[in-house]
């Protein structure tokens, strides 16, 4: 892996960097813990949009349900916090001391066995990672290799969302019910709610986040990367040219579960909860529209839609909590017919900036306006070449 594999052109080198000073450096400094804990919660969200990136805008497969491995990826992480804070001293005014206080609640007098594991951190780390991966792989093996793709593909995730956040829902003395599982306190003896931890879990969730960027920019301008586009625009050409389909969409879609449910792990380390409204169907849909205002074929625009549709949700039902879900809804009506590619679009070769900056930017700065100029020329040609050209390469490479 080098600078060249992860970025095609200056323009991606700058707006990781100006993402990166923004994240790392900007907000930290100028926002207090409150607010910055705020943006935390945010960037865990981002990881959802990065995987979506890969799986929706580059490989065309659109999921409705993403939110289901946010939720096991945050329910790992939170049954383990919940054990910890759960010890025979703390929980002794119980009936039964020594597990979680809901389940005491609802009578239940010993630990369920699947509970057991989650009081080991090494075990609740990897299935973290393996839990949320083998489920959607699982998934999506069982339905594409039967072909089901398109609405069909979409309307399963959606109603698996649902199934799931309604068993979570109706077993509370298993899972904490409606509630979900609250009141986590300490990691490994640190305790979570101070200021210290939370800037330190701030930190680790952005560096996490920007790992997982550049893993999928990593996979989008690879060999990988440009297969998936080439099943997106042209699948049955891509299968008979050899290439297991299948396998190469349950690949993607099992990654971007892990992605989302490291994310889940990490807004459960920055709220201090989970339940099932983070799981079913709107949160799955919002997910969505995360990438879809950002950019769904950029992973740093996506990102971007997650900063800007949740600050506006917070703005928005600050300031006005009674008007604030239709402010919100034409909100994302004039992006979808105003900005088709989100706002990462804009930027682009032949987007509407670029275009202002055509205009004017040469009558202002001439010389930096012919240097952007040429950027752009680049930028478009191998944009173009690298997905015009996507099919004829793996085409070639089977003969």
């Amino acid at each position: 892996m080098n600078i060249k594999t992860l970025f095609k052109s200056k323009a991606e080198v700058y707006s990781t960097v100006t993402l990166a000073a923004l994240v790392l450096v900007v907000l930290p400094l100028l926002l207090p813990i409150f607010r910055l804990n705020l943006f935390g919660k945010y960037l865990t969200f981002g990881f959802v949009g990065v995987g979506l990136v890969l799986l929706w805008g580059r490989c065309g497969i659109l999921s409705l349900g993403q939110g289901v491995f946010f939720g096991l990826g945050g329910y790992c992480m939170a049954m383990f916090l919940k054990l910890e804070a759960s010890d025979p001293i703390s929980t002794k005014i119980q009936s039964t001391p020594g597990i979680p206080d809901f389940m005491d609640w609802n009578q239940i007098t010993k630990l369920p066995w699947f509970w057991e594991p989650f009081k080991s951190f090494p075990f609740t780390m990897a299935a973290i990672l393996v839990i949320p991966t083998l489920v959607a792989f699982g998934i999506g093996w069982a339905m594409f290799r039967r072909r089901v793709g398109g609405v069909y593909f979409a309307i399963i995730t959606q109603a698996i969302a649902l199934i799931i956040s309604l068993g979570i829902d109706g077993n509370q003395g298993y899972t904490g019910g409606r509630h979900g599982i609250t009141d986590l306190r300490t990691l490994l003896g640190m305790d979570i709610r101070s200021n210290v931890s939370q800037y330190i879990i701030y930190y680790i969730s952005a560096l996490v986040l920007f790992a997982c960027i550049l893993f999928g920019k990593y996979i989008i301008n690879s060999r990988m990367g440009r297969v998936l586009v080439a099943i997106r625009d042209r699948e049955d050409r891509v299968r008979f040219s050899g290439y297991d389909v299948a396998m190469c969409r349950s690949f993607v879609f099992a990654l971007a579960a892990l992605f989302s449910g490291i994310g889940g792990a990490m807004f459960v380390l920055q709220v201090g909860f989970m339940s099932p409204s983070l799981i079913g169907i709107v949160p799955s849909i919002e997910m969505v529209i995360f990438a879809a205002v950002g950019g769904r074929l950029s992973v740093i625009g996506a990102v971007y839609g997650v900063l800007i549709v949740n600050l506006g949700k917070t703005t928005f039902s600050e300031a006005f909590p009674e008007l604030w879900l239709f402010l919100m809804g034409r909100t994302f009506i004039a992006v979808v017919m105003f900005f088709p590619d989100g706002f990462a679009g804009l930027t682009e070769p032949g987007g509407p900036l670029s275009k202002l900056w055509q205009k004017w930017g040469a009558r202002l700065l001439p010389g930096l306006a012919r240097r952007i100029a040429e950027n752009h020329s680049a930028t478009a040609t191998t944009t173009v070449l690298g997905e015009k050209t996507a099919l004829n390469e793996v085409t070639n490479a089977t003969k």
